[in-house]
């Protein structure tokens, strides 16, 4: 029953007596493991009673794939063109389509398949097999579906070699490539498996490729977290309590204060899979990139990619999601503010909830809690506002932001942002506040098991301390890297340099694994403002608090001391050597500083940079971009900006991360473009910077939420631990009791 058990993406076999041993003889012998593994895999998983299935257009390889695949596994090959399609009809495919015509040839086709059985074959499909909903659910039933994605190009230049000029479905005063690309939306349905296949790829990588994606679909076993605190003798002592993508959606922070990682590290992409995305959308991207990240045993690729649509579908104002615009020069702009609240952080958050919502339990309720130096607290409340009623009242938001430390839009987005199941509460204090409490919150057993105990609610995280904050963003770093080979500004290969305003090292951490995963990044530059504190760090290693003050300034979603997911890269640069950094930042929790190992400062140093920015050089070049371009920087941008002139050396291009609309910083910008009389009412402010026809447009989305009425109804909380915990226990009572 063990072979069984192994083919569908569950864990159960963790359960088993082989596993445990395995997993031992992995640690101890990872090329012994892998020897056997293999040998013990291709005996029985593949074999057993489940077929492999390929799917994708004419002219991806499929029976050609399907034949190696099949001798390499020792196992029946069948093609359904000419094994069964053939055989039943007594007629050539061509002979059959010629005498029932496109829709009686699908019908006919797909009652083929309801006819049809076999077990433990690898089974190559039609090209037209997928348009038939009742064939592909039978063929599903005893299969694992693995799609050969190939670019459209790739299969035109293919067809057109094979003087294939028409397939079937296409009508008169159809093209081709319409076809083809119609086609795209059977496949997405039915596959588990996704195999990209690049122009020149031969078939025998193509079935390489097909086995390994085989073997990680049916063994999620090996797709664990590790916290950035834990040591290697620990992990192995408690294999039994392996933590999965959907524990740490929900967990967010581990329980020994770390933040969680994937212990083998992200996928790397080969040119050539990044190559066959230069042509798709940006969703199609998004669903390439994430579908590698997660395991398909966490969310299903069909799962996932209604999550991707919901997020980016109908949210954004902009069909390209993140354009890259050109500003001058070797300058470009990555604009990551389309999204509903005009940020960079509408791309995780639009997505984060639907993914939460899928993850977690049925049987529990949920307080997510966020803190937020400004653009964060009314991306997760819009986001989680938007899921659907059921899941509503099972999860709600709770979002502290320092009262006087954001801007007076800012503060009245995030209070207009307010729903039934979404909240915001000032505190008198900074942003560091607010997030250090939410971590001692997190890691205080007694009261999180209280509150579990009591009201049968768990706490969560949706800070970028939460690692699915991180995947989205992976996301547009890579597709803006795309873009400008797509504009035929770059071949693919040529380096590129990012520039990014940081404050949480969230964003800049994210292209670093970008980078990781195959893009040609060269460095990223890290923009700090009067709030240098990582600036200093990046070029001393030495991080040092002591002394040090939050200073207020025009960019106040960088206005951030303590960078939480600089613990990532860290724990990353440091071969994974937890006791290292549960070293440092111990040290930086107790003396308000910490120093690098020199080698540590020389592996940071090959991948960042760093600069700040004054507050009159950030407003003098929000003013000077105007003038030249029309086009008007925010505050966060124009530090990126200015650090980017100081530090690039223009041999490359270098993209520049527009991380938020200027509508959320209305009175600086009135105040760079020297306009004298400023109305202290955010709408007015916004209306004001809209009779300047500016480039691009003031955010709609900001402007509706601002219209609403009751924007100055929320509560504030003194910077008192106990008082916010009491806040926190109150809302329970009021929204899940």
């Amino acid at each position: 029953m063990l072979h069984v058990v192994l083919y569908q993406p569950l864990r159960l076999i963790t359960q088993t007596s082989l596993t445990s041993m395995c997993f031992k003889l992995m640690l101890s012998r990872p090329v012994a493991f892998a020897q056997i593994w293999k040998s013990w895999f291709s005996s029985h998983s593949l074999v057993g009673n489940k077929n492999i299935i390929l799917m994708g257009p004419p002219g991806a390889g499929k029976t050609t794939v399907g034949r190696i695949v099949g001798q390499k596994l020792d196992c029946p090959v069948m093609d359904i063109d000419d094994d069964v399609l053939e055989t039943t009809w007594n007629m050539s495919v061509s002979e059959k389509l010629q005498d029932v015509g496109n829709e009686q040839f699908l019908e006919e086709e797909g009652k083929a398949l309801l006819n049809f059985s076999a077990s433990g074959s690898v089974i190559s499909l039609t090209g037209s097999n997928p348009m038939h909903s009742a064939g592909m659910q039978h063929m599903k039933k005893n299969g694992i579906v693995v799609y050969l994605d190939v670019p459209t190009t790739v299969i035109m230049s293919r067809l057109k070699s094979m003087k294939v000029d028409r397939i079937v479905g296409q009508s008169p005063g159809i093209s081709l490539k319409d076809i083809l690309q119609f086609r795209k939306q059977f496949y997405k349905r039915w596959y588990d498996i996704r195999v990209l296949c690049g122009g020149d790829i031969a078939a025998e990588v193509v079935a390489e490729k097909v086995l390994d994606a085989v073997k990680r679909y049916q063994n999620s076993e090996l797709e664990t977290f590790i916290s950035t605190r834990s040591s290697r003798s620990a992990r192995s002592m408690e294999e039994d309590s392996c933590k999965y993508f959907s524990d740490v959606v929900t967990e967010g922070l581990a329980p020994d204060g770390g933040l969680f990682v994937p212990e083998r590290g992200l996928p790397e992409f080969t040119a050539g899979e990044w190559q066959s995305l230069i042509e798709a959308t940006y969703i199609e991207r998004a669903q390439v990139i994430l579908e590698r990240c997660i395991h398909p045993a966490d969310i299903p690729a069909s799962k996932l990619a209604e999550i991707i649509g919901t997020a980016y579908g109908e949210n954004f104002t902009c069909s390209k999601i993140a354009p890259v615009r050109h500003l001058a020069g070797n300058q470009f702009l990555l604009e990551l503010f389309h999204g509903p609240t005009a940020s960079f952080k509408d791309f995780a958050l639009q997505m984060v909830p639907h993914i939460f919502a899928y993850c977690i339990p049925r049987s529990c309720n949920y307080l997510v809690l966020v803190a937020t130096s400004g653009d964060t607290g009314s991306a997760v409340l819009d986001g989680f506002s938007r899921l659907h009623d059921t899941d509503k009242q099972r999860i709600a938001v709770m979002n502290f932001f320092p009262e006087d430390g954001v801007s007076p839009i800012q503060k009245s987005q995030m209070i207009g942002c307010q729903k039934e199941n979404a909240w915001s509460v000032g505190v008198k204090s900074d942003f560091d506040f607010c997030q250090t409490a939410i971590k001692q919150i997190f890691t205080n057993s007694d009261y999180t098991g209280f509150l579990t105990v009591e009201y049968g609610t768990a706490l969560a995280a949706a800070n970028s301390i939460n690692w699915a904050r991180l995947l989205p963003q992976i996301v547009y770093h890579a597709s803006a890297y795309l873009d400008l080979v797509h504009q035929d500004i770059i071949p693919f290969g040529s380096p590129v340099d990012v520039c990014i305003p940081t404050g949480n090292f969230g964003n800049i951490l994210a292209a670093l694994y970008a980078k990781m995963m195959g893009i040609p990044i060269r460095k990223c530059i890290c923009a700090s403002n009067e709030n240098n504190v990582l600036t200093d760090f990046v070029r001393t290693g030495v991080y040092d608090l002591r002394g040090r003050k939050l200073i207020p300034t025009f960019s106040p979603a960088v206005d951030i001391l303590k960078s939480s997911n600089l613990e990532r890269y860290l724990h990353l640069i440091a071969n994974e050597d937890g006791q290292l950094v549960t070293q440092l930042y111990n040290q930086l929790e107790n003396q308000g500083h910490f120093q690098l190992r020199k080698d540590l400062l020389e592996k940071l140093q090959q991948d960042l940079v760093a600069g700040w920015c004054s507050e009159e050089d950030c407003l003098a070049a929000i003013h000077s971009v105007y003038s030249t371009t029309g086009y008007i920087l925010d505050t966060h941008t124009a530090v990126a900006k200015v650090v980017a002139d100081r530090l690039q050396d223009r041999t490359c291009p270098i993209i520049i991360s527009s991380t938020a609309h200027y509508s959320k910083c209305a009175p600086a910008i009135l105040r760079a473009l020297r306009i004298a009389e400023i109305n202290q009412n955010p709408l007015s402010q916004l209306h004001l910077l809209s009779s300047y026809s500016p480039l691009p447009p003031v955010h709609w989305g900001l402007l509706e939420t601002l219209k609403k009425k009751g924007n100055e109804d929320h509560e504030v909380c003194a910077a008192d631990m106990g008082m916010l915990m009491s806040r926190i226990e109150t809302l329970i009572q009021n929204h899940f009791m």
